[in-house]
């Protein structure tokens, strides 16, 4: 049999600047691509998730990119491992025998997890496994203090960041060149198969490119990153990039946007290195993606109201901006980011509800979902996180609202009964609640 190896996607969809990609290629194996739409995320999900429907869209293309230099992607639906087994043996039924398998690290203790079974299903089968650092331009383990130990700060975290970035022999940003024509296995018939989202149990509807239309573009616009600093936190304006889904799939290169966030914006530049500390988060306290990163705030007797959390879900607080961001939410799965704080904050501060409820609900709903950046950004909110916001500090929604939004225009869009009758009352008084959630931190954190 001939050798091959596999080149396993995960959030790396596309063919470009692919360094996993590349050192497939470059090992002098024929490569066949792989997916797996695995079961253990995909059965938590609604049958019309258009994340579902994003990853399936962009596979599509991944497959024609493959088939245009004659090789294949294997795509398959199932357990990572068990699809992995699966797709080498019937490697072996068609003649290739598969020695490596190659794709990009996630940092997630989920995904550390798989990888390091699949690691040790390779060791017993001798295929080798390569697994590298293509989702953020410094690795968590570059970015060190001088004594080894992880940052848990992020301003003198960015620093050392500027300073590792500096200090790479070779440009971190080079892009990583990728051939596939000469490069792959041959195409073959029997590899054909590629899951229907039907047959997968997730409406065909979810692939409608409506569905991600907040995201539609593909490369930062030049003049919104110009006016980047000032207009990020209006949420009635166009003034973020959005890129966030892409970069949460790897549909773009972090190397490609950081390059044009040195060009365009400090500030946005900034907001990707916040990405990498969170990334850096994760993978050093893989608890802080269920529990609070500081262990003491544990300790908080979050309330159970369900009246209140079901409110909050549906944008019907009393307080606009809140409510506004919440039907943004379910209606687009998109939430601009000033608005995701103010909502957060008064979730676990007014509502004094558990931060890993909403960090579960917008995990649910956002397109962009990704979980070092969303338990990262509710930590904050809670004050429970790594460089949080201190517990006293409470944003006061109306304050929020005048600041961010004086003429109403993003409030009116998404509450349009606003000032009728129409309109709730607010569920909790600002000056109360305020108190309540400072009296109540304030005790649980007495004897920590």
């Amino acid at each position: 049999m001939k050798p091959i190896a596999l080149f396993w996607h995960r959030r790396d969809l596309r063919v470009h600047d692919n360094i996993g990609l590349s050192a497939a290629l470059n090992s002098g194996l024929p490569v066949a691509g792989f997916f797996c739409f695995d079961r253990n995320i995909l059965d938590h999900l609604p049958p019309r998730d258009h994340r579902v429907g994003f990853i399936h869209s962009e596979l599509k293309v991944i497959r024609d990119q493959y088939r245009d230099a004659q090789g294949q992607l294997i795509a398959k639906h199932g357990l990572a491992l068990d699809t992995l087994q699966q797709t080498v043996n019937q490697c072996a039924d068609s003649g290739w025998k598969v020695t490596a398998i190659y794709t990009n690290k996630d940092y997630a203790p989920g995904p550390v997890k798989r990888d390091a079974e699949v690691a040790q299903w390779c060791g017993e089968n001798q295929i080798e496994f390569h697994a590298y650092d293509d989702h953020v331009v410094c690795p968590p383990d570059a970015v060190l203090k001088d004594d080894g130990t992880p940052y848990t700060v992020f301003t003198p975290y960015s620093k050392k960041w500027h300073k590792t970035f500096d200090a790479f022999e070779a440009s971190p940003l080079k892009e990583a060149s990728v051939q596939l024509q000469g490069g792959m296995v041959p195409l073959d018939g029997s590899f054909s198969d590629f899951p229907a989202l039907s047959a997968m149990g997730f409406d065909e509807e979810s692939a409608s490119p409506e569905g991600w239309a907040a995201f539609e573009n593909r490369t930062p616009d030049p003049s919104t990153l110009a006016n980047y600093a000032e207009r990020r936190d209006i949420p009635s304006l166009v003034g973020t990039a959005r890129m966030s889904l892409h970069l949460r799939f790897g549909t773009l290169s972090v190397r490609e946007l950081t390059r044009v966030g040195i060009k365009h914006s400090d500030k946005w530049l900034t907001e990707l290195i916040w990405r990498e500390f969170y990334q850096a988060i994760i993978h050093h306290f893989p608890h802080s993606a269920s529990d609070a990163f500081r262990a003491k705030y544990d300790r908080i007797p979050w309330r159970h109201d369900d009246a209140h959390f079901q409110a909050w879900c549906e944008g019907r607080t009393g307080y606009p901006m809140v409510d506004a961001g919440m039907r943004e939410l379910n209606e687009t799965g998109f939430m601009h980011n000033r608005v995701r704080m103010v909502v957060a904050s008064f979730f676990c501060k007014h509502l004094l509800l558990d931060w890993r409820l909403g960090e579960r609900y917008f995990a649910e709903k956002l397109l962009d979902f990704e979980l070092a950046s969303n338990v990262g950004g509710w930590q904050w909110a809670s004050g429970s996180g790594c460089d949080a916001a201190p517990y006293f500090r409470v944003f006061n929604p109306e304050s929020q609202l005048k600041k961010f939004d004086p003429t109403g225009a993003y409030v009116r869009k998404w509450v349009p009964e606003w000032g009728t009758d129409a309109y709730p009352e607010p569920i909790v008084e600002h000056k109360m609640a305020r108190q309540r959630a400072i009296d109540t931190y304030k005790a649980a954190l007495a004897d920590a």
